[in-house]
């Protein structure tokens, strides 16, 4: 009766006080109040024990209140809680900023901290269009995205995103980008030109589009999710394709921004979703899993290329945003410890099994009646339903399909249709396969 009062108090107040996000003010369930959470799962105030199969919005690691990151966490907050990280600096953000450049592509030289993944992408767009202008070039401010693209929900990121629901109250607002058409192959044999199909043919589309407007020398950047777009549904397209957008848009010096938000820290089975690929960004997007899922913090990097133009004693190159909890030395200590653990050969074969799972599952499924389509891509397995709906976020079966998986106690949040999978990497295998089996069961009823 005591846990029942708990639950009814804290959703009466979250009812008062609270707007989450993502959530219609009317007619949404009621959200269930969390007291805590321990490895892949969470637990509810009325005893619940869920399996957080989608590392909570990508973001978790290593697995929840990890006594490591949590260790670092208080430490450093003994020491150093926060300083303004402009005339100052630490040792967290500095050892943070070494770290990553040793582990991300070798042509990234310096790191610009921001606190989460839309900010990290905010600044990826501003300092791509400010290059173009501290050089001179006033021709170039126009920008590339891809079709289905998210990169957050400020405005710039907003405006190289998909044009939906999720901004169509800003619309007026927004700049114009030049969107290519998504290219749907990614089989590799497909993509290399060995088969003649209707996705050779959207990514024949998508390149020649690239190659019109970067003839046009007006393009100042690229920006792109690596191999995988998220909120899109998990669509996957392969290096080869990318390969060939970068290899035009480096012909006529456009800035390619790879936003890997979702696909770092070992998303994709390697470590960045950018090593698939032969041709390197300029500048790189990161946040989520950097710290685990303990902290907020979000990451840009860039070459010495983008870094050169703004080399300059003329105040009007310099480049002017920050933020007030730019480099929090907590989210810093947090992500080394997260980082601590990612480089550990454990952490690893993990990626590596699961990986090696989804596939396996993937071959069992992939001709179930009711499975479109399904991909996988290192920790990511994404499953099209079948349905009558156009494929979307906004499809209406979603909201069934995450209410049955979490009767089963098993959090999955659906985009749409798409069924996907990206549990933490601490995840035991007979606690994944449990999670193949519930969906093995939902695809035959």
């Amino acid at each position: 009766m005591k846990k029942n009062n708990l639950v009814s108090e804290t959703l009466r107040k979250d009812e008062q006080y609270v707007w989450h996000p993502f959530t219609p003010l009317v007619r949404s369930d009621a959200p269930l109040p969390i007291v805590k959470a321990e490895g892949a799962y969470l637990y509810t105030e009325d005893g619940r024990k869920i399996l957080d199969a989608i590392a909570s919005w990508w973001v978790n690691l290593h697995g929840h209140s990890h006594p490591h990151i949590a260790q670092a966490i208080f430490t450093q907050a003994q020491k150093l809680e926060h300083v303004i990280f402009a005339g100052f600096t630490h040792e967290p953000a500095v050892k943070l900023a070494e770290r990553l450049l040793a582990i991300l592509p070798s042509n990234q030289s310096k790191v610009f901290f921001s606190d989460n993944g839309s900010t990290a992408c905010e600044v990826a767009i501003k300092m791509a269009l400010q290059y173009w202008y501290n050089l001179g070039n006033i021709q170039r401010k126009e920008i590339i995205a891809l079709q289905g693209a998210y990169h957050g929900d400020t405005f710039g990121g907003m405006s190289v995103a998909e044009r939906n629901l999720f901004n169509k109250p800003f619309s007026e607002k927004l700049f114009d980008v030049h969107f290519l058409p998504f290219p749907a192959c990614y089989e590799v044999a497909c993509c290399a030109g060995k088969r003649n199909n209707t996705q050779c043919f959207s990514a024949k589309a998508t390149i020649q589009k690239m190659q019109e407007l970067a003839h046009t020398g007006k393009i100042a950047a690229f920006i792109y999710e690596p191999l995988v777009q998220g909120a899109a549904g998990m669509r996957m397209y392969s290096p080869e394709i990318l390969d060939e957008l970068l290899s035009i848009a480096q012909k006529y010096d456009i800035l390619c921004i790879a936003d890997e938000v979702m696909t770092g820290f070992g998303r994709t089975g390697k470590l960045f979703a950018s090593e698939y690929c032969s041709q390197k960004p300029d500048i790189m997007c990161l946040s989520k899993g950097i710290t685990g899922g303990a902290m907020p913090l979000g990451v840009t990097t860039c070459t010495e290329k983008v870094i050169n133009a703004f080399r300059s004693a003329e105040k009007i190159k310099t480049f002017y945003h920050g933020h007030s909890y730019t480099a929090n030395p907590l989210a810093c200590a947090a992500a080394n410890a997260s980082l601590d653990l990612l480089l550990q050969k454990e952490t690893l074969q993990k990626i590596h099994q699961m990986t090696e799972m989804h596939t396996t599952f993937e071959a069992q499924i992939r001709s179930q009646k009711r499975v479109a389509k399904v991909q996988t891509l290192g920790t990511i397995l994404a499953l099209e339903l079948k349905s009558q709906e156009e494929t979307s976020y906004f499809n209406n079966m979603a909201k069934d399909i995450y209410k049955h998986f979490l009767a089963k106690n098993i959090l999955l949040r659906p985009l749409g249709n798409v069924l996907y999978l990206m549990p933490p990497y601490c995840i035991e295998k007979s606690e994944l396969e449990w999670v193949y089996s519930e969906i093995s069961s939902f695809l035959e009823n």
